[in-house]
């Protein structure tokens, strides 16, 4: 079977039809679902903060019947067992021999609800899953459908009963969203969808039909991975990303999976934009939702009122960005003056 190839411009126009597909049943809130196509893109993984009930398991499956792919959710609480999500070898008396029972994590998009509402322990099962891209039992390492991501959710730290994520896990994000409330519009429209002729509480998933195959979503991740970036565009994130280390302001900076982070963001919003080069907006578009959870405000500036997303729009206005001409460079190379 040969393999589909796509166009930047093509590609692009797959993903509209995705986005258009999505809002069908997500209203609204259109950066959240721009983000979360970038991470799928990216072949990364999406942490949302936000209090329950706005619609975040309804973008995940939305979004996984678009790309024909499969959705699970876990549901985390403080006596989830680590099992309960990788899956493990059961013994089966009728055959007297051992067997693999696959957990949840064995899907397209795994929406791990809550996650801050289960110890250290528990979130550490995602670990290998989000960083290998497969689970381990029993030794054996069993590879994830590809593609895979994870969406997680996690309530304000504030909330009773929550556990702070480790450094580690956070930094295995790709992004971290806040969602907010809808605006007033936005939901009189979703509470008119939902009573049409229904008797339920949600939105129906009836209405959503697939753009395309995982396999050829496959070929267009291949194709953003291949957007062309140039090295004075690297060179901008990683000055970025640097200059979130060793500041009075900081506690603790950004590691080099925020640099590699955001090139790979950049990329996948300029395919969104049908785009075949980054250009330095791409980059200060998605600096806050690459680097907030990659860094830690000191006591002192949280006390005067700064926080992770201000410092990093801090440092954006900071870092000079390339030449205003790269905008405009469509061929990988600068103009013969």
């Amino acid at each position: 079977m040969t393999k589909k190839t796509y166009s930047v411009e093509s590609a692009a126009e797959i993903c509209e039809k995705i986005k258009e597909e999505i809002s069908r049943v997500f209203i609204g809130q259109r950066e959240i679902v721009d983000h979360a196509l970038i991470t799928l893109l990216a072949g990364g993984h999406l942490l949302l903060e936000g209090v329950p009930g706005l619609g975040k398991t309804l973008l995940v499956r939305a979004l996984a019947m678009t790309i024909s792919g499969e959705s699970k959710r876990i549901q985390f609480t403080p006596d989830l067992m680590p099992s309960d999500i990788t899956g493990n070898i059961m013994l089966d008396v009728r055959k007297g021999e051992f067997i693999t029972k696959k957990g949840p994590v064995f899907t397209n998009i795994l929406i791990a609800d809550e996650i801050n509402r289960s110890p250290a322990k528990t979130q550490a099962a995602l670990f290998e899953a989000m960083q290998e891209f497969q689970v381990s039992l029993d030794g054996v390492g069993h590879p994830l459908p590809d593609p895979f991501m994870v969406l997680a959710t996690e309530n304000p730290f504030e909330h009773e009963g929550t556990y702070p994520l480790p450094d580690a896990q956070k930094d295995r994000f790709l992004m971290k969203l806040q969602i907010d409330y809808p605006l007033l519009e936005d939901e009189k429209e979703m509470v008119s969808r939902v009573l049409d002729n229904s008797a339920g509480a949600t939105l129906s998933l009836e209405g959503i039909k697939p753009v395309i195959n995982s396999n050829e979503f496959n070929a267009i991740r291949q194709l953003a991975a291949s957007i062309r970036t140039d090295s004075t565009i690297i060179d901008y994130a990683v000055r970025l990303v640097s200059a979130t280390r060793n500041n009075p302001v900081m506690e603790t900076g950004s590691g080099p999976r925020g640099s590699l982070a955001l090139i790979r963001c950049a990329r996948g919003r300029a395919l969104l934009e049908g785009r075949d080069f980054v250009i330095p907006d791409d980059i200060k578009a998605l600096a806050v939702p690459v680097l907030r959870h990659r860094i830690t405000v000191s006591a002192e500036s949280e006390l005067e009122g700064l926080n992770e997303i201000r410092a990093v729009e801090n440092l954006c206005s900071a870092i000079e960005a390339p030449r205003a001409d790269l905008n405009q460079k469509s061929d990988g190379a600068a103009e013969q003056e």
